[in-house]
């Protein structure tokens, strides 16, 4: 890939008319192309201002709001490094992130200013902004006074444009590094592949904190050049209502079974569709079928990471296959997939095994973690996904099970080692152990199950309230029990495979 900045790239496929409309928003705001040229570039004038180092990090953790997004599109057109956090994420975890990635310049929401900011200068943080979603906060009234002509910085394809933190066993939170070219090559190849065209126009109802509202949905209107009908917190009524104007929708599951449970959401409504897409989390063959039934659209279902963006999607055109329910279709171009066994052998068509991959897409590594950079790579410069997997005889990948016991909940990655970690914490608790079961609403959610020390006293609701002071809510597990003992094989190792079919059947719709 030629050497670029990724900003640049989206800014040439900008329409000629610039004064037409990019962004239409859930409140009736317009914003015009030439808005979001002059406001990225007053935002980059301003990092540019702080005479910041080559390569430093701008750390984000506002409500989404399209200045919100501008401000990300700003950070790569001034060649800085952009760092976006969960909103979700609580004191204990901002704190980590910012000490560990030390960010230059952090914008928070007014509310968190009082406790972000200490933590940010302590961090050697050069400039604290707010930002909230009615378009107020200190960062927009410095960027008033910057000039709106900006020249984009020079960034080669193999330059960091984002830090995006994703947590592994231990609990301890990684930074994957991404580059300029690492987003760019997925966004062309997702162009392509997924038939973006003139005249689409997207309904954005994702976050914008990581990778499928930032990069796939945000990268994939701005390089059609396509307007956005833009929703800050999600509304199923309000996205039913918008369908007939837009033409593509990306969601998590959990959006989806919550737009099936509207009574306005038929054939009609989605008459003027031309793709629905998920990911993120595993969409249930019963929503995939309920949709079908109810719009005649065939969700199509994708997969990536953190660290790789998009891997796989189902196909879009029919000549190339149907769209399988349950499955994530194929490999994308340029995309290598293989499954491998426990000794690292290549496993046939239809055997399960560690997911694995490579290509322009795949991450730089992990922030300032070269060991486990090391571990995470095979001799051969493949990816191990901590995936488990298989590919069938015509080439559909199917991701059947997480070796890291991760738990997707309503599209977010919850961690049960960090979880883990908190509660044991907590006095009297002996052990703890938390599972991910089945959810009709959000996938999955956490179950934790714990044994107390000889003589302690503890109650399950006490161990909830004390996590949603530490943790996001989204993190918190649905149910806690007090047990005498973990299930436990002969190896002394808690099986959680036990305790997830003991409580599988929870939230049984």
């Amino acid at each position: 890939m030629s050497s670029t900045n990724l900003f640049a790239a989206l800014r040439a496929a900008f329409p000629a008319d610039l004064d037409s409309i990019a962004i239409e928003t859930d409140n009736g705001l317009n914003y015009s192309w030439r808005d979001l040229d002059r406001g990225t570039a007053m935002m980059a004038n301003l990092l540019a201002s702080l005479e910041l180092e080559p390569g430093a990090r701008v750390a984000v953790q506002v409500e989404k709001s399209v200045e919100a997004a501008m401000l990300y599109l700003a950070t790569l057109r001034a060649g800085y490094v952009f760092l976006p956090l969960n909103t979700a994420y609580q004191s204990a975890e901002i704190e980590y992130f910012i000490g560990n990635a030390e960010p230059a310049v952090v914008v928070c929401s007014k509310k968190n200013f009082g406790w972000v900011s200490p933590l940010a200068f302590q961090a050697g943080a050069k400039a604290v902004f707010t930002l909230d979603e009615d378009r107020s906060g200190t960062l927009l009234e410095r960027a008033a006074h910057c000039s709106d002509a900006h020249t984009v910085a020079e960034r080669s394809a193999d330059d960091l444009a984002a830090i995006l933190y994703t947590s592994g066993t231990t609990g301890r939170s990684k930074g994957a590094m991404l580059t300029h070219g690492n987003l760019l090559s997925n966004a062309v190849v997702l162009k392509s592949y997924w038939g973006w065209k003139r005249g689409d126009v997207l309904i954005h109802a994702l976050p914008i904190f990581h990778v499928h509202g930032l990069f796939v949905a945000l990268h994939g209107a701005l390089l059609n050049g396509s307007k956005m009908l833009w929703q800050g917190r999600f509304d199923p009524k309000w996205v039913i209502g918008k369908l007939p104007e837009a033409t593509v929708f990306m969601g998590v599951p959990t959006l989806y079974v919550r737009m099936l449970a509207e009574p306005s959401l038929q054939r009609q409504a989605c008459s003027n569709m031309r793709l629905f897409i998920s990911g993120s989390a595993p969409l249930l063959i019963e929503t995939f079928r309920d949709w079908q039934e109810r719009t005649s659209h065939t969700i199509l279902e994708r997969y990536g990471m953190s660290e790789t963006a998009m891997l796989t999607s189902n196909p879009y055109k029919a000549k190339e296959g149907e769209r399988r329910g349950g499955t994530v279709g194929f490999p994308l171009p340029g995309v290598g997939v293989r499954v491998r066994g426990d000794a690292g052998q290549d496993l046939p068509a239809g055997e399960i095994g560690g997911i694995e991959v490579r290509g322009p897409n795949v991450f730089k590594g992990y922030w300032r973690m070269p060991e486990k950079t090391r571990e995470e790579f095979t001799s051969d410069g493949w990816f191990k996904t901590g995936d488990v997997g298989q590919i069938d005889k015509r080439g559909y990948v199917t991701i059947v099970g997480r070796s890291k016991d991760l738990i997707i909940s309503g599209g977010y990655n919850v961690y049960p080692a960090e979880i883990e970690g908190y509660i044991n914490d907590m006095p009297g608790v002996a052990e703890s152990a938390v599972v991910g079961v089945p959810h009709p609403d959000f996938g999955e959610v956490g179950v934790a199950v714990l044994t107390l020390k000889s003589g302690a006293a503890l109650e399950p609701e006490a161990v909830i309230a004390s996590l949603k002071a530490k943790l996001a809510n989204f993190k918190i597990p649905k149910r806690c029990y007090v047990v005498s003992e973990l299930p436990r094989n002969t190896m002394g190792k808690v099986q959680k495979n036990l305790l997830r079919d003991q409580h599988k059947g929870l939230f049984a719709s």
